[in-house]
């Protein structure tokens, strides 16, 4: 007989996400594979719409104080709970080391919102997973250290690459109360983690893969005529490491011969700047700004382009992609993929073999642009080879099966 709450309580930034589908898909994956939890979630959603697998999930959904000054009743009672547990003192000492080397108000609040978690997560909690290994696995080791059980994490992109070394290490070391595992979706993040680790055994390469049970059978697709109308589709937040500004540098590159259109799907806080650079440029009349849509709405737009563009690099600070799960969706539609051999997208796109991997910078975009608007049957057979490697080799069900065993190897057993 399971008790009456879930023993696995998972941590996010923010519930739902349209930008986190991969998430999404996980967290559901781990439902139907016959795990109980609750979401506990740092941020409210700001998304107006949600995606179907949103719908899907079955626990509750418990939202942290955003910002501690806003619910202080609920902060100062939590904190006085949290200072009975029997790891409050331990979990103290860990977060003063860690603001005396990262003072900010973040830092603050993550122990203010951990003092909430470990006063508020049911007694029958046994196991934390923290989505992200920057502020809510901070979050997590906190709440864990108070409450004396193990934590995990999962970790992607930005959080890797934008967090300081000494911060991923002592996350990763038994002995600074680390994660018991972590799980990471790209070898090059997996390997990044493993050389900070005490035991290397400690990180996981896990790729989200796609579950294909939610998509449809890719269209019928007639190859276009190299002379024909061309549609490009992309899709991702408007944000430097997407490198839509370059990507529209290269528009205006293109021959005047080649009838093409551009939609982008996505939000973010490059929009305003980036809808004024195409104006400057005088192609603002072949751009279509969608804004955020739900999956149905993206799967519907992939089975009507030609390419799909995704022109990623590396931002300022260090932050880019991993492996977006939107090139696998794209090849799951057969449709052409044309992005950056950043990170771990080569991983999964072999430039040449299942789609092209363009140098980021507005020429050379321009010029594979140019030369697969030539190509639509070469272009059509690497989109072929895209979805057959997506079929063999990026499946979601293996990493969902070994994210279980590790989970349930801590006590997170299934009903």
């Amino acid at each position: 007989m399971t008790s009456e709450k879930p023993k696995l309580a998972v941590l996010v930034k923010g519930w739902p996400r349209l930008s986190e589908t991969f998430i999404a898909q996980e967290l559901v994956a781990l439902q139907d594979a016959g795990h109980r939890f609750d979401i506990w979630s740092l941020r409210h959603p700001t998304d107006i719409k949600r995606h179907p697998l949103h719908d899907r999930f079955k626990g509750q959904v418990h939202y942290l104080p955003e910002y501690l000054y806003e619910e202080p009743d609920r902060v100062w009672a939590a904190r006085h709970i949290a200072g009975t547990l029997p790891g409050y003192a331990k979990a103290y000492k860990v977060w003063r080391s860690d603001l005396r080397r990262d003072l900010t108000h973040n830092r603050i609040r993550r122990f203010g919102q951990a003092c909430v978690l470990a006063a508020e997560l049911p007694a029958e909690t046994q196991v934390m997973y923290a989505h992200f290994m920057h502020t809510p696995s901070s979050v997590a080791r906190y709440a864990a250290i108070m409450r004396n059980v193990p934590w995990s994490f999962s970790a992607h992109a930005k959080d890797i690459w934008t967090s300081p070394d000494w911060e991923k290490a002592e996350k990763l070391q038994a002995s600074t109360h680390g994660a018991a595992f972590g799980a990471t979706c790209t070898a090059i993040g997996a390997e990044h983690l493993r050389s900070l680790a005490d035991d290397p055994a400690r990180v996981d390469l896990i790729y989200h893969g796609l579950d294909l049970n939610r998509f449809p059978d890719p269209p019928t697709r007639v190859v276009r005529t190299p002379d024909g109308p061309f549609h490009m589709l992309s899709v991702g937040r408007l944000v430097e490491k997407k490198g839509f500004d370059r990507l529209i540098d290269s528009f205006a590159m293109l021959p005047s011969s080649l009838g093409w259109h551009w939609t982008h799907i996505g939000g973010g806080t490059l929009g305003d700047d980036l809808r004024e650079r195409a104006e400057a440029l005088g192609i603002s009349d072949r751009i279509t700004w969608k804004g955020a849509c739900d999956q149905p709405e993206v799967i519907a737009a992939m089975r009507t382009s030609d390419l799909f563009v995704l022109p990623s690099r590396i931002a300022a600070d260090g932050d880019r992609d991993g492996l977006p799960n939107v090139l696998m969706e794209a090849a799951s539609q057969l449709l052409p993929i044309l992005s950056t051999p950043v990170s771990a997208i080569p991983e999964f796109i072999e430039t040449g073999t299942h789609g092209i991997l363009s140098d980021d910078h507005p020429a050379a975009l321009a010029a594979a642009i140019t030369k697969m608007a030539a190509a639509p049957e070469g272009t059509a057979s690497m989109a072929a080879a895209a979805r057959s490697r997506l079929i063999a080799e990026f499946r979601m069900d293996p990493g969902i099966a070994l994210l279980s065993k590790r989970l349930s190897a801590l006590g997170a057993t299934k009903d």
